[in-house]
């Protein structure tokens, strides 16, 4: 499983999402979008959109999950999975 996570240095749920994982143990990547004109780019077309945070979860059977928001629930489920 791969867990890449697109967040700002400004935004609050940003690093709820990344402490919530973090007291987890889950591993993930980071890109800073405010900083990283290319990681911005690669958010917008994965997502259609400009908000953060977004996540995408990548599982070992190719599926993918995409989540906008820090969504404990919809984040569960798919590490779940």
């Amino acid at each position: 499983m791969k867990i890449t996570i697109y967040s700002t240095t400004t935004c609050p749920y940003c690093v709820m999402l990344k402490r919530w994982l973090d007291e987890k143990g889950i591993e993930y990547t980071d890109y800073l979008v405010d900083k990283n004109p290319y990681a911005a780019q690669v958010m917008v077309q994965q997502s259609g959109q400009m908000g953060v945070p977004f996540s995408t979860i990548e599982h070992d059977n190719g599926e993918m999950d995409k989540i906008l928001g820090f969504d404990r629930e919809r984040f569960n489920v798919a590490l779940a999975k």
